[in-house]
């Protein structure tokens, strides 16, 4: 008998020689039927794997990142070998697991329509009814070669013959279908049974431009049915919801094509933004924050001090000046560090908060480049907390509520996730212990649920990363709080303690909404563009009947505007119903109506974009009604969208 240790902690005793999913039936059949795959040892591995010694075992079902990888992972094997059936001469290249689903890149004369998939999915329903046994074994070098040449697999040899000569090959076979692949994969085929291929792409090989142009299909897949139809119906929702497309309609902002990647915001987008930055601004006073305005370009010898020069220059755009060296900043902190060495702090100074919306500048990849989603220059709502170790516990407290209301106040729902010491860390095991504590301490104090990443965090100090839920499900990684161990000792950061020596100071890196350009996408798509009226860019459309209400209706709009609202005037020689609707698909929350009534009794027709109709009102009602929406920031009723 061997000793099996499970997750928990328990052991399970069971024969020599007995597989993995052997240990799940030991559990529970039920629990056998649920799990995808294990790991031994800490290495992932096929649950038909043999035991003969004493390890520790974990399982996962699809509900784990590791079983839904195993599950899209084994889903692409079987896209491949339904094209290969339909296609014999297609050259297969790669196939890996992707966030939510899988691709396969392929060689192939014949060029695949949407048509093509509908027949592909058919073949791949035969595979799974098919139950094939997915079966795992080594050959060597030359042995995987010579097999994969004879069927013809030009881009399998390529890649067998990058490897050392004397590196063991592993295969996987299902059925008449054999494929280079470290696994590990689900026991058959017939898990597989809610799947669909999505889109057809095209994909150099190796992702090198100077190399053949490659088909690519991507796909999904779920254990149940229901949950592939939510998750597609989560995706057309968010083809409606395309900040790029509700932008464009709203008049929000626009990428020139002098600028790709570098946003350009519109009068409307503005108002957006400064109504996003005016509570950003009084939350931030609220907690006693100080903000400062650091440089945009600064010289080689400072982003050399940060490390920025060595580890981070692909990503910056450098000139040169006075025969210098500068370069445009990519993130604030070094700033930050200046600003702090700019005179002498003393024990008492702490806890120093200091917040910058700073304007950033990073190189991307023009293929990666999305909207407001992933661009080249954007402002960060940074700050950094410079305290005393005793400190750490209430100021990441601090943060944690301050993001908390914020993310509140959006209706947004989110989780966290603590990330620890990684392999490559500096500082001492000291300094980790107390940081990793400091923050483990907060959220416990908290009450707050929290997902724990083992040495995922930056080698500079651990950290707390929110993600966010939006209202159709999509997270969204913002918020976060970082423990930095590194940037203090780089620029030689100190204090004077209560002992009258030099001491170094604890650094936090934050932020809250992350990239504000980005946060805005979030908050168009989530809304569809029906911000709550404390945000929305137009708040009230004033709309004339006629000419002859022209003079009437300007009033009206001076009268709102000294009130500090954000409105808009439409006079055109158009139909009412037509600018009515108009202003519907513009999503402004209140359109005024003023004809001959509203003139004459120095009234106003009010119609809301969410509750339809309010009928005539003098003008002073209304403006208790809408101010007091704005005062107290009220949110919109999702199930209004």
């Amino acid at each position: 008998m061997i000793n099996v240790e499970l997750k928990d902690g328990n052991i399970i005793q069971v024969k020599k020689g007995s597989s993995l999913l052997d240990v799940a039936k030991e559990i529970s059949d039920g629990f056998a039927r649920s799990v995808l795959v294990a790991s031994v040892d800490g290495r992932m591995a096929s649950l038909n794997e043999e035991l003969n010694e004493d390890v520790k075992v974990s399982f996962y079902r699809f509900e784990d990142e590791e079983g839904k990888d195993v599950f899209r992972h084994t889903s692409a094997h079987i896209f491949a070998q339904a094209l290969k059936r339909l296609w014999p001469e297609a050259k297969i290249a790669i196939g890996p697991s992707i966030e939510n689903g899988f691709y396969y890149d392929f060689d192939l004369d014949h060029k695949l329509v949407p048509e093509d998939l509908e027949k592909i999915e058919k073949e791949m329903k035969k595979i799974v009814k098919e139950d094939l046994k997915i079966e795992g074994f080594e050959v060597s070098r030359d042995v995987a070669i010579d097999m994969m040449k004879k069927i013809g697999e030009d881009y399998k040899v390529e890649m067998i013959e990058d490897l050392p000569e004397d590196e063991v090959i592993s295969m996987y076979r299902q059925g008449e279908f054999v494929d280079l692949c470290r696994g590990p994969h689900l026991q058959s085929t017939k898990k597989i049974k809610a799947f669909k291929l999505q889109s057809i792409a095209g994909a150099y090989w190796r992702g090198d431009e100077k190399n053949k142009m490659l088909q690519r299909v991507y796909g999904t897949s779920f254990e149940k049915k229901k949950d592939l139809d939510e998750y597609l119906k989560m995706l057309e929702e968010a083809k409606k919801r395309d900040h790029r497309k509700i932008g464009k309609e709203m008049e929000l902002f626009m990428i020139p094509e002098e600028g790709p990647g570098f946003p350009l915001f519109l009068p409307r987008g503005v108002e957006l933004k400064h109504a996003l930055m005016k509570y950003w601004e009084e939350i931030h006073r609220e907690d006693k924050y100080v903000e400062i305005e650091t440089p945009i370009m600064l010289n080689r010898k400072l982003w050399e001090t940060s490390g920025h020069w060595f580890h981070y220059k692909e990503n910056m755009y450098t000139l040169e000046i006075d025969e210098e060296d500068y370069a445009v900043k990519p993130m604030n902190c070094p700033g930050a560090m200046i600003f702090y060495k700019s005179k002498l702090h003393s024990y008492r100074d702490f806890p120093m908060r200091v917040a910058e919306r700073g304007r950033v500048h990073r190189h991307e990849l023009s293929g990666a480049l999305h909207g407001l989603m992933r661009v080249r220059a954007f402002t960060q709502d940074d700050a950094h907390i410079f305290m005393l170790p005793e400190q750490i516990r209430d100021e990441i407290k601090g943060v944690i509520n301050l993001i908390d209301q914020v993310y509140t106040k959006f209706g947004f729902t989110y989780h966290v996730e603590l990330s620890t010491r990684p392999e490559d860390s500096m500082g001492t095991d000291e300094e980790w212990a107390i940081a990793e504590d400091g923050l483990k301490g907060a959220l416990d104090e908290l009450g707050m649920d929290y997902i724990i990443n083992e040495g995922d965090g930056a080698f500079y100090g651990p950290k707390i990363d929110f993600h966010l839920k939006d209202c159709i499900g999509r997270t969204w990684q913002c918020g976060t709080i970082q423990l930095d161990m590194q940037l203090p000792q780089r620029f030689d950061a100190t204090y004077i303690g209560k002992d009258g020596e030099k001491h170094r100071p604890v650094m936090i890196h934050r932020v809250c909404l992350g990239s504000i350009e980005r946060f805005i996408g979030i908050l168009i798509e989530n809304y569809a563009g029906k911000f709550p009226v404390w945000l929305a860019p137009c708040q009230v459309k004033v709309i004339s009947v006629s000419d002859k209400y022209n003079e009437y209706a300007n009033k009206v709009v001076d009268r709102l505007f000294d009130e500090g609202l954000r409105v808009e005037l439409d006079d055109r020689a158009e139909k009412v119903g037509f600018k009515i609707r108009e202003a519907q698909l513009e999503k402004i929350p209140y359109m005024i109506v003023v004809g001959e009534k509203e003139q004459e009794n120095g009234t106003i027709s009010v119609r809301s974009r969410d509750e339809g109709e309010l009928d005539s009102m003098e003008m002073n009602t209304f403006l208790e009604k809408i101010q007091k929406q704005i005062s107290d920031r009220e949110n919109v009723d999702m199930e209004l969208l």
